[in-house]
């Protein structure tokens, strides 16, 4: 089943295309990476999954909806959670406090906050919390985590809608191979058991080649290829322009 699918999606800047007439689905609990150099298109395009742009042409729906045209705490509540490069958390509330507001937002509930934060959906943040590896720390307060639980808490948040697509940008920036890895191997196991589906963009290639179910690959707003990693791996116009090498 095809979660999501994105047709001829095309962006300009000024005289600047930023996306060309882009294709590509992901499947219900599917692991897709997206990468490219930097300027390819890729915040562009999830930019404009997550409703923070309209693009000029094109189509992208989520289970058969059109996510174009809606703001970005309507797409929120039909099921897309994000997360970005860098971790945006509220620092003056605690670990558990942050999740328990996605989760009020999530229900619409947002007038709890003056009266009931303290307890309200407490147990549902925990079990979040617990999911995400980080139930330990959901009494600190926010800003003195460490970075990589600092990513586990944004994943908590971006599950608090109980997402059918999860679009994460640059999930393990910063993060140490071990933890890079340990976060990835929970995305996993969460698309699976969920069937969410996942788009991440990513940098780190030992990430998108060990981790990804299928890869896309842009490069100046065009989809150049796609497939299993390594197929990706071994496409010659991949290998020249973005990793750095023609040979075979």
């Amino acid at each position: 089943m095809r979660q999501l699918v994105v047709r001829d999606l095309a962006k300009s800047y000024g005289g600047v295309q930023a996306l060309r007439g882009v294709s590509f689905a992901v499947g219900a609990g599917e692991v897709v990476a997206m990468i490219g150099p930097n300027g390819a298109g890729k915040s562009t395009c999830f930019d404009i999954l997550n409703g923070q742009l309209a693009p000029d042409r094109g189509a992208a729906e989520l289970e058969g909806r059109s996510l174009l045209g809606l703001a970005p705490h309507r797409i929120w509540r039909l099921g897309v959670g994000r997360t970005f490069q860098i971790a945006a958390t509220f620092t003056s509330m605690t670990v558990r406090e942050n999740v328990q507001v996605a989760l009020l937002s999530h229900r619409r509930r947002l007038w709890s906050l003056t009266t009931t934060t303290a307890h309200a959906l407490a147990g549902e943040a925990e079990a979040l919390l617990e999911r995400a590896g980080i139930l330990e720390q959901a009494g600190r307060p926010s800003d003195v985590l460490a970075y990589g639980d600092l990513k586990r808490l944004e994943l908590a948040l971006a599950l608090a809608n109980e997402p059918r697509l999860l679009l994460m940008d640059e999930p393990t920036a910063g993060m140490a191979p071990t933890e890079r890895d340990a976060l990835m191997d929970l995305v996993a196991g969460l698309a699976r058991t969920a069937g969410t589906a996942v788009l991440f963009t990513e940098h780190d290639m030992d990430v998108v080649f060990t981790h990804a179910h299928r890869v896309l690959v842009l490069a100046e707003g065009e989809l150049i290829a796609e497939g299993p990693p390594e197929a990706v791996r071994a496409d010659p116009r991949v290998r020249q322009v973005y990793l750095g090498s023609d040979d075979a």
